[in-house]
């Protein structure tokens, strides 16, 4: 063993420690922490609007894969620093925690806390150059991997104010670095809804496409737009107020469906995973409602809505702005509120709003409390129905389902489980799978679509009873999480429109009854091969059309004759041999397999929403809008 000395204590200087971890950082270094560089920095631009210095900020995804940013704030200050004797630009681009933000007189409301936002993306990318105009003056500096490669020098004469920033992310760091033209485009429509004052004007070279977003409606006008396709039961209620210098916003509105829909903001950060702020308004949210339910006669004292029952049918935006020395994240990435008292700021606002709003507004009241009532009346009956099969003891984990082959593994975190689309299949995949850690359950066509299905009725509905107790970590009220029996559980259909379907049903049942399966990472995808190819003796898989002809322009580039050539095209998984179906889909070392995440919470609501729910007019756009883009199997 080596000695351990004081030579063996690593000291990570300037940037550093941000190329060593970047996890750290941006959260991820997969789509969504390679799509945080651009946040960052558009969120730099948004924190000159805040300050009253800005209006305007344009977004360009460039032909040769940068980004840039522009606004016209005030600019980047330039003079060296007096402390450190370097241009201030260099400085905040170059040192982590160094930056304006940390003066409370500078940036009263800011989202950029740590400093560290700029420097992290310079530090991520393989080119980064800044340009302030600034004092009649137009000045620039780039940076290689955060490192400067010019001075900070002059470049010519400025008629304005502002600053623009354009980078290009490293691939040594992101396997991927394409920008995602519809990522952006919803993170900037979320920021122009947040402030309504401000323009934003997004650009992609690529496609010679621009989009501009102005609102006037503030976050009412954004509850409207996630309400846009569902059937709506109230007005939007909109509550504003400020305490202790910490501003706070709120707008809800009730739809017909079961599915909750609450986004929060702090100082126009998207708070992903909520916080006290957010804990705050359903506080607020299930006291006034229960207050007012008891007032009118439609609950009795003793009995009352649970929080549950309160945000079913429920789209809101929660947004506070709280003075920049106060605000506290759990993280650099922000999508956490960890500040204590936000939590009983925000209850007292919304709770007094709600109260007023209650009052004046009778009849949107009681249509509130009607449809609450019936989400308790829901929950209560799927209780007794689930309490029912309980007794026969068809939910517990005591007998598994007749039809699952179970593996001999019994750590979860060792387990898979294969759903398996139809018996044909579900028998080739018992023959070929690895039983030591494979288990495989066989579903019998279509299932129940669960959008806006009661608990009662899908634990009555076999397919999906089965799967249940196979999981083995119950559903609704009874689910622990600690008892799930397999830790990857992958979807297996047949590559076709039926196989498709069979899919979504089952990830619209995961997301919305199940949806800790996919937050811990294991819920997959597996990709089975469209054709099977075969040269000669030799046999090759393709999983797509363009990977058929990438085979076969292969072996004609090598000048091997292809007159042996076979190639057969799977309709669907029945079609192969066990042997077939381990080797392509089922072995560890060789299948390729999706893992199911939620990038855009809002975005995927909406979908589900959008294809699964019972209004078909937005569904009948989406696929006018999207038929150009079907594979037709004829």
């Amino acid at each position: 063993m080596p000695e351990y000395t004081a030579a063996q204590i690593k000291v990570l200087e300037g940037l550093e420690p941000v190329r060593r971890r970047p996890g750290m950082f941006i959260g991820s270094t997969d789509i969504k922490g390679f799509h945080h560089l651009i946040t960052e920095i558009i969120d730099n631009s948004i924190d000159e609007a805040l300050t009253g210095r800005a209006n305007e900020i344009w977004v360009t995804l460039k032909k040769d894969g940068c980004a840039q940013v522009k606004d016209n704030g005030a600019g980047i200050p330039v003079e060296p620093h007096p402390r450190y004797k370097i241009p201030a630009l260099e400085l905040a681009m170059t040192k982590l925690h160094a930056g304006a933000k940390f003066d409370d007189k500078t940036y009263k409301i800011s989202g950029g806390l740590h400093g560290v936002g700029a420097s992290v993306v310079n530090a991520l990318s393989s080119w980064f150059k800044v340009e302030v105009h600034r004092n009649g003056k137009a000045y620039a500096q780039e940076y290689k991997r955060g490192k400067p490669i010019t001075s900070v020098r002059q470049i010519g004469k400025a008629n304005n104010t502002g600053t623009i920033t354009t980078f290009l992310p490293d691939k040594q760091v992101f396997k991927d670095i394409t920008f995602n033209y519809k990522t952006i485009e919803e993170l900037i429509r979320e920021r122009a809804y947040l402030i309504p004052q401000l323009k934003f004007n997004l650009y992609d070279e690529r496609e010679n496409r621009l989009a501009n977003f102005y609102f006037e409606g503030g976050i009412v006008s954004l509850v409207t737009y996630f309400n846009r396709n569902k059937k709506t039961l109230n007005a939007p209620i909109y509550i504003p107020g400020e305490a202790d210098s910490v501003k706070v916003e709120a707008a809800l509105q009730y739809n017909d469906s079961f599915s909750e829909n609450i986004c929060s903001f702090v100082n126009v950060i998207n708070t992903q995973d909520g916080g006290t702020h957010l804990t705050g308004f359903k506080m607020a949210l299930t006291r006034a409602v229960n207050d007012y339910a008891k007032k009118i006669g439609a609950i009795k004292d003793g009995d009352g809505f649970t929080g549950e029952d309160t945000v079913q049918g429920l789209t809101a935006v929660v947004a506070v702005k709280i003075p920049t020395d106060k605000i506290q994240f759990e993280s650099q990435t922000k999508a956490k509120l960890n500040n204590p008292e936000a939590q009983g700021l925000v209850a007292t606002v919304v709770k007094e709003g709600l109260d007023i709003f209650f009052e004046e507004h009778p009849g949107d009241a009681r249509q509130i409390i009607e449809k609450i009532n019936l989400a308790a009346r829901a929950r209560l009956a799927a209780r007794a129905a689930k309490e029912a099969v309980l007794k026969k003891g068809e939910l517990t984990g005591l007998t598994l389902p007749g039809k699952l082959a179970d593996c001999q593994e019994r750590n979860p975190a060792l387990s898979e489980l294969y759903i398996v689309e139809g018996d044909s299949a579900g028998g080739s995949a018992k023959q070929g799978r690895d039983r030591r850690f494979q288990a495989i359950l066989p579903l019998g066509g279509k299932i129940l679509n669960t959008e806006r299905a009661q608990l009662d009725k899908i634990i009555k509905f076999e397919e999906l009873k089965d799967l249940i107790v196979a999981l083995g970590m119950g559903i609704g009220e009874t689910l622990n999480s600690k008892k799930l029996r397999y830790q990857r559980i992958i979807i297996m259909c047949d590559a076709d429109v039926d196989g498709s379907h069979i899919a979504t049903l089952l990830l619209t049942f995961f997301y919305r009854h199940l949806p800790i399966i996919i937050d811990q990472g294991f819920l997959y995808l597996a990709l089975p091969p469209l054709y099977k190819i075969q040269i000669g003796k030799e046999i090759y898989y393709a999983y797509n059309d363009e990977g058929k002809e990438k085979i076969i322009s292969e072996f004609k580039q090598q000048k091997k004759s292809i007159k042996n050539l076979s190639i057969q095209r799977y309709k669907g998984l029945g079609e192969m041999s066990p042997e077939q179906l381990w080797e392509t889909t089922m072995n560890p070392e060789k299948r390729t397999l999706k893992k199911v995440t939620i990038e855009d919470a809002q975005k995927t609501d909406e979908t589900f929403s959008m294809l699964m729910g019972e209004d078909v007019l937005p569904r009948k756009r989406y696929i006018q809008s999207h038929s150009k883009f079907a594979t037709l199997d004829i």
